[in-house]
């Protein structure tokens, strides 16, 4: 199987179908979570930076990690610390649930859904290199396009401590093009303050 399998390709393709049915594409003002195409085709693009031989079940968890977020909001849970948890939870299940139910809609056998899907939930993150390399994906897309949006209408303090919980959880590739990336200088500036201080 390789990255040309046409299965990918109509996964892809169903994905992107879904993320377009973002209710925030196009809304004007600042957003926590980047329109669903942008973001997952950004993630996308990161796993194919930090692992060109990527499996299909990691690139196709990379364009599936928030599928239909909107779906679970979050202020349907408590905002408590417990409820934040428990929606990132569902979330992780939801998330795989409905990537599962397009990979079996293309023809993918039962081994690879399930590989998605324990991507998608974050098993064995600090072990398993592909869940690293997701991980590291999505903390990429936030301190390229996201950090500077918090920038602005978060206390540094708050801001700060995102960043060394961000940086605890890359790899050190990761972490090697986060310091490469071309940042506006103030969240260039927080994120070498996070490191220097953590």
């Amino acid at each position: 199987m390789t990255h040309e399998d046409p299965r990918l390709r109509e996964a892809f393709a169903l994905l992107d179908a879904m993320h377009r049915e973002d209710p925030s594409a196009g809304a004007e003002g600042p957003k926590d979570i980047l329109a669903s195409l942008d973001y997952h085709q950004r993630v996308g693009r990161w796993v194919e930076r930090l692992a060109p031989e990527a499996s299909p079940a990691l690139r196709l968890a990379a364009r599936s990690q928030h599928v239909r977020r909107w779906a679970i909001p979050r202020d349907s849970y408590p905002m408590t610390r417990r409820g934040y948890r428990d929606w990132r939870e569902a979330l992780g299940a939801f998330h795989a649930r409905t990537a599962a139910e397009v990979l079996a809609r293309v023809g993918y056998d039962a081994q690879t859904v399930a590989r998605v899907e324990q991507l998608l939930r974050k098993q064995r993150l600090r072990t398993d290199p592909e869940a690293r390399t997701l991980e590291d994906a999505a903390c990429l897309v936030f301190l390229e396009v996201q950090l500077e949006d918090f920038s602005r209408r978060h206390s540094e303090e708050k801001l700060l401590n995102i960043l060394r919980r961000t940086w605890k959880k890359m790899s050190p590739a990761g972490r090697s093009l986060a310091l490469g990336l071309e940042l506006p200088e103030g969240a260039a500036g927080l994120l070498r303050k996070s490191v220097e201080e953590g």
